[in-house]
């Protein structure tokens, strides 16, 4: 953590109280402005609201908990009404696992119950959690290797190559539509 982001650790700018299906009574603090002061290590291709609006996670990670977030990321965004509908992903393929699959491999945190994209959704918000922020960013560091997957086995620019692939890589805030 910067001397900076210490700095303004000491003073929330602003609390969060959230309320939704998976999570009731919890708190956080946004101590640094939205977007600004990422670690040096974790430099993501596109904002929570450019995913929401290409089409992550079969449009139904998020439907519950809007108002934990700004309006404005769910203008443009692909959400599901009723169920998860894999043609709203980008690539129109389902590249999830079930929750259940993420709690026995241990990916979440208590603070963030849907996983890593809620994590980078907080992170971007303007919340520090430093332990949490390193093991994320680490977890998102080590999907990279799929990049070099994309870029070995396909020529440059088609979309249609690894679609599974590249749809993963979308929901960690790469954007393989550029490899």
């Amino acid at each position: 953590m910067t001397s900076k982001t210490k700095r303004a650790a000491s003073k929330p700018c602003k609390t969060i109280a959230v309320s939704d299906k998976m999570q009731r009574g919890y708190r956080y603090d946004l101590v640094v402005p939205m977007g600004r002061s990422f670690d040096p290590e974790f430099k993501p291709d596109l904002t929570p609201k450019e995913m929401l609006a290409l089409g992550v996670f079969a449009g139904k990670y998020m439907t519950d908990c809007r108002k934990e977030f700004p309006a404005n990321w769910f203008a443009r965004a692909k959400l599901a009404e009723k169920h998860r509908d894999k043609e709203l992903n980008y690539f129109g393929v389902d590249a999830s696992n079930p929750l259940s699959v993420w709690r026995a491999k241990g990916w979440l945190h208590k603070d963030d119950p849907r996983g890593w994209f809620q994590w980078y959704c907080r992170y971007y918000m303007g919340r520090r959690l430093p332990e949490e922020d390193h093991r994320q960013i680490k977890r998102w560091k080590a999907i990279r290797r799929h990049v070099a997957q994309v870029k070995q086995n396909c020529e440059p620019g088609d979309p249609y190559c690894r679609p599974r692939q590249r749809q993963a890589l979308l929901h960690w805030a790469y954007d393989s539509r550029k490899i």
